[in-house]
């Protein structure tokens, strides 16, 4: 995809996930360090709520996403659940995941021109925490190895961020806290 500005990236609405930053971003390092923020707020290590979003989005999109964030609450999760889908990329499988996948049909809704992930995997594809991809010494196995000390991770997931993702240009450009209130039992 490119920019309005002529730049090769893309945007992504993400949620980090800081307990397992430094891990991912070691990873994303060893793999394409170019890849790795020098934008001390970019969220290497989280869950995607919509990409590719807007290259551009306008004030509108913009406070589109800021009336969903707003009553959004706060997103608990465990990840533990080491898994691979069939295109080689391992991943944990949040769970609960079905606040995830809520936010996820929320921003779909809003904004139809942008299907998650180009609409490659359905309308609301598997909420998950890119690992690794698969290949000669990479598996699910040598993945749960390295990252066994830091699994499970339990964590509250507060902002959503609209970063950019393009090689020695991956930063944040907005972000919003979630800000509704769990429903009520």
């Amino acid at each position: 995809m490119t920019n309005p500005q002529g730049a090769s990236g893309h945007t992504v609405l993400q949620l980090p996930v800081p307990p397992l930053e430094a891990w991912v971003v070691e990873r994303t390092a060893h793999h394409d360090a170019g890849f790795v923020s020098t934008d001390p707020a970019f969220g290497h290590a989280h869950i995607t709520a919509l990409a590719p979003f807007a290259p551009a989005p306008t004030p509108h999109q913009l406070a589109t996403v800021a009336a969903i964030a707003a009553r959004t609450a706060p997103i608990t999760v465990r990840l533990d659940e080491i898994d691979q889908f069939p295109d080689g990329i391992i991943h944990l499988r949040p769970e609960p995941d079905a606040p995830l996948r809520a936010l996820t049909a929320a921003l779909a809704t809003a904004f139809p021109a942008f299907p998650p992930y180009e609409g490659r995997f359905g309308r609301v594809p598997v909420p998950h925490l890119t690992l690794d991809a698969a290949r000669d010494g990479v598996s699910i196995a040598s993945t749960r190895r390295s990252l066994g000390h830091l699994l499970p991770v339990d964590c509250t997931l507060t902002v959503l961020q609209l970063a950019w993702w393009e090689s020695d240009r991956c930063h944040v450009m907005e972000r919003w806290d979630l800000e509704g209130f769990p429903p009520s039992s």
